[in-house]
């Protein structure tokens, strides 16, 4: 199967000399969902931040859509953003504006600045906006204010944005992290099934190991700025864990 996104030798640093990503390399199948994990500081949040390029990478390249965006400046990096929708582990949702307004917002890359401030969206964003609130559960909240809504139903705008944008890449950055349990699997199972629906590839950085056998086909374990593990749920043997979280006394 082809792939959606490869990343060749990319490195970070945000002191010189201290690798926070110490040339990582990964494909991602253009299919499915991959969690990726590890401990805090490892390097997990950079790496999505790089792909989209919120971070700056140090060297590396990164290549999707036919080209490496790790160097791509002014329009042409605008445009390939447009295909890599974004969850956020705090949401990032505008509080005053409505849910219908947040999830239109995931199409201003492809609307006219003076029509967007304008509120002036063409029919058809609107009509696919309403089929993605009801997608995610949402149907008859599109005229709530995002900050009447509670964590869960904030996630579910978010998700339905970023999906907004049919993009062709969904990365996801601790998206549970901020919820309880029981909202957790039903975001979890969300993004899995959004993902599958719309033939997106889904990239998730997750704390949650449960989670992420529950419902990654393919789980990528970090430690140290490297990749130690990449394989399926059934793989995370107990000595595995240890070397992507260290130490043992956690596991009993």
């Amino acid at each position: 199967m082809s792939a959606s996104l490869e990343v060749r030798g990319l490195v970070k640093e945000y002191v010189r000399g201290k690798r926070v990503l110490d040339g990582i390399s990964l494909a991602f199948a253009a299919t499915g969902l991959t969690a990726i994990i590890g401990a805090s500081g490892t390097g997990k949040s950079t790496l999505l931040r790089c792909v989209n390029r919120l971070v700056e990478p140090t060297s590396g390249e990164i290549h999707f859509g036919g080209r490496d965006i790790a160097h791509l400046k002014g329009r042409d990096l605008r445009e390939a953003r447009r295909e890599i929708g974004m969850v956020f582990q705090e949401y990032n949702l505008v509080e005053r504006l409505t849910v219908m307004e947040n999830l239109l917002s995931g199409r201003l890359g492809y609307v006219h600045a003076l029509k967007a401030w304008l509120r002036k969206f063409p029919q058809a964003d609107i009509d696919r906006a309403f089929d993605l609130l009801d997608e995610v559960g949402l149907a008859g909240y599109a005229t709530q204010r995002a900050d009447a809504l509670s964590g869960g139903q904030r996630q579910r705008v978010g998700i339905a944005r970023a999906v907004m944008q049919r993009p062709k890449l969904l990365l996801a950055d601790e998206p549970t992290s901020s919820l309880d349990p029981k909202t957790s699997v039903e975001i979890m199972s969300l993004m899995r099934d959004m993902g599958r629906e719309h033939g997106i590839p889904v990239i998730v950085n997750m704390h949650d190991v449960e989670l992420a056998k529950r419902f990654a086909d393919r789980i990528v374990g970090m430690a140290g700025g490297t990749v130690v593990y990449d394989g399926g749920a059934e793989g995370l043997t107990d000595n595995v864990l240890k070397s992507i979280y260290g130490g043992e006394s956690w596991l009993t």
